[in-house]
């Protein structure tokens, strides 16, 4: 793995989330303390807000949230969290997150700091996944569920798109990564599709130093037939990570409490952050439902 220059992806980070649009919500930058580490929360809306916790996707960061936090903290109070062993602002501690049940522990813990017994919770690509697996898990803690292009919850990837992926996961590097989400983009680098300020944090946080990611089961059904919780599937209508109608069939046929939706053209790696006024429309709409 290349050497990362640390100041420069912070630099990156700080400037993207200086970026958010329309934005009069000022941050607040807490740091949450466990066994685990430190763990970097982006907190921003009323503080009587009701909650919504955001958990981005695999080598992203809280700060790609950025195009979605204005919207959504109109009204909510919103935490966009940074995983700990990935890149970002957290920092590991003494005890690594080594198996799914820590990373539940992990996650237990940031709502036990922020002081939420019950909230609404959105992932996006594997933090959906993560969101999933923790909702069917404390069904009690979560109000609604939001799931963005989510990965390994309702269908597998697509076999192109992990041959694609491979030589960045044997060895990341910034231009690996950078040309990884081109691909997926359909090439729109900018634009229509992903944004230049975003692309060059992602591919910045390839480089960064991180621990093995702790990597699921997919739910299975009857697990998900079980669920009572209300939740929203948000499909990138151009996503090259898997075939999006098996993942709305699955999520159709084994969720009792599901709606759907799709955003055509948007590729999996540019949500949340292309058509981010639609989506986050959607978004509150569903959580503002009784």
């Amino acid at each position: 793995m290349a050497a990362i220059d640390l100041t420069r992806f912070l630099a990156a980070y700080d400037a993207l989330l200086e970026r958010r649009p329309g934005s009069a919500s000022r941050l607040e930058q807490l740091d949450l303390t466990s066994e685990y580490g430190t763990t970097r929360v982006i907190a921003c809306g009323p503080a009587d807000g009701e909650p919504l916790v955001l958990l981005h996707g695999g080598g992203a960061t809280a700060a790609a949230w950025f195009a979605n936090l204005a919207d959504l903290s109109g009204s909510r109070r919103v935490y966009a969290v940074d995983r700990i062993g990935e890149a970002g602002r957290s920092r590991c501690g003494e005890r690594p997150i080594q198996s799914v049940a820590d990373l539940f522990d992990w996650l237990d813990g940031v709502l036990d700091g922020l002081a939420l017994d019950r909230t609404d919770l959105c992932g996006h690509s594997y933090g959906a996944w993560l969101a999933l697996s923790y909702a069917l898990r404390a069904p009690r803690r979560i109000r609604r569920l939001v799931l963005l292009d989510p990965t390994q919850c309702f269908a597998g990837y697509r076999p192109g798109y992990l041959f694609r992926a491979l030589p960045m996961l044997i060895r990341p590097t910034a231009q690996r990564a950078r040309a990884f989400l081109a691909w997926e983009s359909g090439g729109k680098i900018g634009g229509a599709q992903l944004d230049p300020g975003y692309l060059d944090l992602y591919g910045l946080a390839a480089e960064f130093p991180r621990r093995k990611v702790v990597v699921g089961k997919r739910p299975t059904a009857q697990q998900l037939r079980k669920s009572g919780l209300p939740t929203l599937v948000v499909l990138a209508g151009a996503s090259r990570a898997h075939d999006i109608r098996r993942v709305e069939t699955a999520a159709r046929r084994h969720l009792p409490h599901v709606e759907t939706l799709v955003l055509p053209g948007v590729s999996h790696h540019a949500m949340p952050t292309t058509r981010a006024a639609e989506l986050d429309a959607a978004i509150l709409d569903f959580l503002g439902k009784p």
